[in-house]
């Protein structure tokens, strides 16, 4: 049976930058350990063009806050300019 996925982390890129979904797959397999995850992306609704990004892991990850950072930093190293929010801050702690 499937583990469900439950939004982990959310985040806007600064303005020029975008990430692509293959790319995001990777940089979540390098900060978590794990190759589950579901990837969104949706355009805010007061008009501002930068689209929002949300990142669908298992239930289950543990280390949620030390997949974060190792997250912010892998965004980082690629130039893109991102605040990264955990969305589920009692998942695997």
């Amino acid at each position: 049976m499937a583990q469900p996925h439950v939004a982990m982390f959310s985040f806007t890129l600064g303005a020029n930058n975008s990430i692509g979904p293959a790319e995001l797959r990777e940089l979540w397999a390098r900060a978590s350990g794990v190759n589950a995850v579901h990837v969104g992306r949706r355009l805010q609704p007061y008009g501002d063009e930068r689209p929002t990004y949300t990142l669908y892991g298992p239930q289950s990850l543990t280390g949620v806050h030390e997949v974060g950072r190792r997250l912010c930093a892998l965004l980082e190293a690629r130039h893109l300019n991102a605040r990264v929010v955990t969305l589920c801050g009692t998942a695997g702690v």
